[in-house]
């Protein structure tokens, strides 16, 4: 039981002391980088999606 409280009593200093927390403005700013990325990685597989399927009904219709 010594080595539980031990290790919370340590992480709790490193979290208070060592961690270095954001500010509110860096912690706003990576949101939105991390909300931009997001949208333009989907559009860019709902593109391919899109294409690929387009061209697959395209080779499909050949051989009817």
């Amino acid at each position: 039981m010594n080595k539980v409280s031990t290790y919370i009593r340590e992480s709790y200093h490193e979290l208070l002391d060592k961690v270095t927390w954001p500010t509110w403005a860096q912690l706003q700013q990576s949101t939105v980088i991390v909300l931009v990325a997001t949208v333009l990685i989907t559009a860019m597989v709902w593109i391919m999606d899109f294409a690929s399927n387009s061209l697959l009904k395209f080779v499909y219709q050949l051989f009817k």
